[in-house]
C-alpha cells in the first residue's frame, strides 16, 4: 500500500519547490521577527530569533514539501 503511495513521480520540479520554499520562508521570517519583537521587545532579539527558527523550518518545509509532492493519494490522474 505505501508503494502505490509514493509510486508516482514529482509534479514539479526540484528548483519550483526551492523557490517556493524560499518564498514562503521570507515572509515567514518577517512574521516572526514582528511577532518575537511585540513579545520581546528587543529588535536585535527578535531578528535572532526569527532567523534561527526560520532556518529550521524552512529545511523542515522543504522536506515535506518533497515529500507530499510524491504521494499520489488525493491526486486525480485524469486531465
Amino acid at each position: 500500500m505505501l508503494g502505490d503511495l509514493l509510486s508516482r513521480p514529482a509534479l514539479q520540479a526540484r528548483r519550483r519547490a526551492i523557490v517556493k520554499t524560499l518564498c514562503y520562508r521570507l515572509v515567514m521570517v518577517l512574521v516572526t521577527v514582528i511577532v518575537a519583537w511585540a513579545v520581546v521587545g528587543d529588535v536585535g532579539d527578535a531578528v535572532n530569533i526569527g532567523i534561527v527558527a526560520n532556518l529550521v523550518k524552512t529545511g523542515t518545509y522543504y522536506l515535506y514539501e518533497r515529500t507530499w509532492d510524491r504521494i499520489s493519494w488525493g491526486v486525480s490522474t485524469s486531465t
